[in-house]
């Protein structure tokens, strides 16, 4: 499956490339390659867009109906058949699914490894070509091949951490009635996956690393919309 959607993916890229190529604005800091990146990743986040907004719905609905939830629990806790027939018609009279937002995730998640796989192997993918990989100017600001690993560790590796806390906090922000068990774990989490990324984009090919931060703020900017949307649309219900 990964190879396959790699595949298609990785045409994906390729086109980008051959279309801004076309463009003429390549520097010596500045390659088409790492523009090619930039733009086949904000395509790429904005054909994931409907899943990733079902996604926000679902997770939104779910915070909402917690409190209902939880009095169901805490009222049949002794009776698991009542209970569960009880959440079912909650779920049920709210229209909500609660399978729904893994459904969407499963979906998601064999796209994203593909498109990972993309830019770790992008000869194997998008430029097929014998020597036309090895041949392209790969350089984006302050470093000259994106194949290789951000020399600076203050570059791109922080940049990926800085921008998965940021995205981390943004999408918790606006959740209430959680269990305090599952907030601390998400606080843990908040903490130990931007430091888990920063290490790991230190290893990471540059054009990984900058996919990850382009990425990165286009969800940050997709979430601060809908978060403020989902809330003025609570406001005027």
């Amino acid at each position: 499956m990964t190879a396959f959607l790699g595949r298609i993916l990785g045409s994906l890229l390729r086109f980008v490339y051959n279309l801004v190529s076309t463009t003429g604005l390549e520097t010596e800091h500045f390659s088409y390659y790492a523009m090619a990146i930039i733009v086949t990743t904000i395509i790429f986040k904005l054909l994931l867009l409907p899943i990733s907004l079902s996604q926000a719905k679902s997770a939104k609905k779910m915070n909402e109906l917690q409190p209902l939830m939880k009095e169901i629990q805490i009222k049949y806790k002794h009776d698991p058949m009542t209970q569960q027939r009880k959440l079912q018609e909650l779920y049920k009279e709210h229209n909500y699914k609660p399978a729904g937002g893994c459904l969407i995730l499963l979906i998601q998640m064999p796209i994203i490894f593909a498109f990972f796989a993309v830019f770790r192997e992008p000869a194997k993918y998008a430029f097929t070509e014998p020597g036309f990989y090895e041949a392209m100017n790969k350089s984006f600001l302050w470093i000259t091949n994106l194949d290789n690993p951000d020399p600076y560790m203050f570059g791109l590796p922080l940049l990926a951490a800085l921008t998965t806390y940021i995205q981390s906090a943004i999408m918790a922000k606006p959740q209430q009635n959680v269990a305090p068990e599952a907030e601390a774990m998400q606080k843990n989490m908040s903490i130990f996956l931007p430091i888990m990324i920063f290490f790991a984009a230190r290893g990471f090919a540059g054009g990984l690393a900058l996919y990850w931060v382009v990425s990165n703020i286009f969800t940050i900017i997709q979430q601060l919309i809908t978060n403020r949307s989902l809330g003025k649309v609570k406001e005027e219900k």
